[in-house]
């Protein structure tokens, strides 16, 4: 099987962390993979990825005429590319070498539509203490409890995630008025969404392999407490939305604050009383705080979504 990989990017800034994510896809140890650039409307980071990828025979390179942001992208890459699979990656993550090959792996052995990995953290600026494991989902990390090992799920991150190229055109692609930054409203999901109509209309969910590893680098930034929790709130707000706009989608969360509630915290309490520690403690704090705030954004949901 061939396997076309969407890497979008749109800023000088990241430039060499983009290097770095297609690189990565480049280096694979599946044997027909092909690198699709979507650069989203800056012609001076086109510039530079034709120069640095455009004579490769095994990539393709493109410039959206104006920033329409990740989504469509997304949807250009997938119509650009000429694999069986289509998959994406973020252009501030790094794939392990048998990525690909592991989802290839799902396709041919498990008759999956949709398979998508494990994202793990590198912490650009040290893992801050303070941040329970439950709560990785924040910075784009497979968190505790997300699945007990290989198997079927509603969906993976976006940013280790693919399909069956002819199940994805079926769909439509992403719903571009999902995801995304709309104003100071951080809407996200635009995965979830694709993949709750993917189960609609097919029947299966996404075939998910931890050992399909993407790193995913979480910068200095997105470990400050402030930061989290603001993340928290739009995330909460997020969840409202996918009740009202993908109604089917519903289900994990609450398996999910379940989890938290009557298995995480009474574990993480009891570790608490047989070995008092600074960071334990903090932890627990900010697993009721992140909770609370999660909730408060739920909450402000309903008065805008309904």
């Amino acid at each position: 099987m061939k396997v076309s990989v969407v890497v979008c990017t749109y800023t000088l800034d990241m430039y060499e962390h983009f290097r770095e994510a297609a690189d990565s896809v480049l280096a694979q140890t599946h044997d027909d993979v092909e690198l699709v650039v979507v650069v989203d409307g800056t012609p001076q980071v086109y510039e530079r990825v034709a120069e640095d990828y455009g004579d490769r025979e095994d990539t393709v390179v493109t410039c959206n005429d104006e920033n329409v942001g990740l989504l469509a992208s997304r949807n250009r890459g997938a119509e650009l590319a000429s694999g069986d699979v289509v998959a994406f990656i973020d252009d501030d993550a790094v794939a392990d070498e048998a990525w690909t090959e592991r989802l290839v792996r799902a396709y041919e052995e498990e008759d999956a539509i949709a398979a998508g990995g494990k994202m793990t953290p590198e912490w650009v600026a040290g893992k801050p203490s303070f941040l329970p494991e439950e709560f990785y989902w924040l910075v784009g990390v497979t968190h505790r409890g997300f699945a007990d090992g290989p198997g079927e799920v509603r969906n993976t991150f976006g940013s280790n995630i693919s399909f069956r190229a002819d199940v994805f055109a079926d769909l439509g692609g992403f719903d571009v008025e999902i995801g995304g930054r709309k104003g100071n409203k951080n809407l996200q999901g635009g995965e979830t969404e694709l993949c709750a109509r993917m189960r609609e209309a097919y029947g299966q969910g996404v075939w998910y392999d931890p050992k399909a590893e993407v790193a995913h680098k979480v910068f200095e930034y997105r470990t400050e407490f402030r930061w989290l929790v603001d993340r928290a709130f739009w995330q909460g707000y997020s969840k409202r939305g996918m009740d009202v706009l993908a109604p089917e989608s519903t289900g994990d969360e609450s398996a999910f604050l379940r989890q938290l509630l009557f298995d995480s915290v009474p574990g993480r309490v009891g570790d608490l009383v047989r070995s008092p520690s600074v960071a334990g403690c903090l932890q627990l704090f900010a697993l009721f705080v992140l909770t609370g705030v999660v909730g408060a954004g739920y909450l402000y949901g309903v008065t805008v979504w309904g």
